[in-house]
C-alpha cells in the first residue's frame, strides 16, 4: 500500500493505493491518527485502491467515529470496494461521494 497525503486549508486528504488489510491497514491506521488532530474534514481518496478487508474496515469506521460522520468523506471507491460497503451496510453509515 502507498499512501499519500496533502492539506489544505485544514482539509486533509489521504491518497491510498493497493489493498487495505490486515498487512497495511496499520500503516493506514497511523497516518489518520497522525494526521486527525490538524484535520477539520479528512478525505479519504480511494480511487487506487483495489481490496478492503475486515481490518481496513475497521480503521475507516475508527477513524469515522475520530471525525464524525460529516468530517469524514471516502471518495473514488472502486465498484468492487465500494460492494464490500454496501455489502456490509457501511454504506448507510457513512458519508461516501
Amino acid at each position: 500500500m502507498k499512501l499519500t497525503t496533502s492539506n489544505e486549508n485544514k482539509v486533509c486528504t489521504l491518497f491510498i493505493e493497493g489493498s487495505i488489510d490486515a498487512v497495511t491497514s496499520n500503516e493506514l491506521e497511523k497516518c489518520i491518527e497522525e494526521n486527525v488532530s490538524g484535520c477539520e474534514k479528512m478525505i479519504l481518496d480511494m480511487e487506487k485502491v483495489d481490496y478492503i478487508s475486515s481490518a481496513g474496515l475497521r480503521v475507516v469506521i475508527g477513524a469515522s467515529r475520530s471525525m464524525g460522520k460529516d468530517n469524514l468523506i471516502l471518495r473514488n471507491l472502486a465498484d468492487n470496494v465500494m460492494e464490500i460497503f454496501r455489502l456490509t451496510q457501511f454504506s448507510k453509515v457513512l458519508n461516501i461521494e
